[in-house]
Parts: structure tokens; sequence; C-alpha cells
């Protein structure tokens, strides 16, 4: 018996402990996630991009490819460089070899995986580079992007 009143008031607080850090995990998730990209067609991306007048963003990656891994492992996740680009873009990441994205790879003569490109908010490309970049060098790609569009 003794026992019981012990253990149930232990079990009653780690449950609540448990269910405060989710609750706290779920409250911080869009900062800890990174960069929101867009679940969507490029054609709905496109249309979302003139709704709200804002440029898009493109990452055009490959499944193999070191590099894009490194990119949103590293980049993608750093806080300065999600909080710009959520404020900023409508992001959106495509599979260079498949479905839109080979479309897009082909459309653009890409030289290689990953090609980052930023595009006005009638799909107009403005600026893009190939490779990896630290996220400093990412968000003032971003940010001369934005200059560019002004």
């Amino acid at each position: 018996m003794n026992k019981k009143k012990i253990l149930l008031p232990i079990l009653a607080g780690l449950a609540l402990i448990i269910a405060l850090g989710a609750f706290m995990k779920k409250e911080n998730a869009p900062e800890a996630s990174g960069i929101q990209f867009f679940k969507g067609s490029w054609a709905e991306a496109l249309q979302k991009a003139s709704a709200e007048n804002k440029p898009i963003f493109l990452d055009i990656y490959a499944t193999w490819c070191g590099p894009c891994k490194k990119l949103k492992r590293e980049t993608f996740v750093d806080k300065q460089v999600a909080k710009y680009y959520n404020q900023h873009f409508i992001n959106v990441t495509l599979d260079g070899e498949k479905g839109d994205g080979a479309v897009l790879a082909k459309q653009y003569r890409i030289p290689g995986y990953p090609t980052l490109i930023i595009f006005n908010s009638g799909g107009k490309p403005i600026l893009s580079t190939a490779g990896f970049l630290p996220a400093e060098e990412f968000l003032r790609f971003g940010k001369d992007a934005m200059t560019k569009l002004k």
C-alpha cells in the first residue's frame, strides 16, 4: 500500500513533465526546424508568390548529392537563415531528377546540385548560384536578391 502512495505521485509528475516537454517542443517547432518549404506544385508556388507579392527561393537538389544534404543539415536550419527566408520568400525545394524539379532543371540548364535560384513574384529568375553555401553566405545571397528586386 505504501508503494502505491509513493508511486502514484511520481508517475503523475513524470506524465506532467512529458506533456510539458511535448508542448514546448511544438511551440518552438517552426524556429527549430529551419526554413519552411512550401508543400505543393511549382505552379501552386507561383500562384502563392503572385498572390502574396513575394519572391520565390528555389532549391533544386538530388537525393544522392552530398553538398545538398550538407545544405539541408547545416545551412537551412540556421536560425538567422530560417527567420530571413521564412519572412521574405516562398521557399520551394524540388528534386532535380523528378517531376517539376526535373522540368525546371532542364528549363534553366542547371549546372549541378544543389542549384539555388531566386525568382521574382512573377516567376522570372533574378539570382542563382550552385553548390554548398554556409549560413552567412546564404543569408547574403538572399539579401542580394532582395536588393536586386527593389
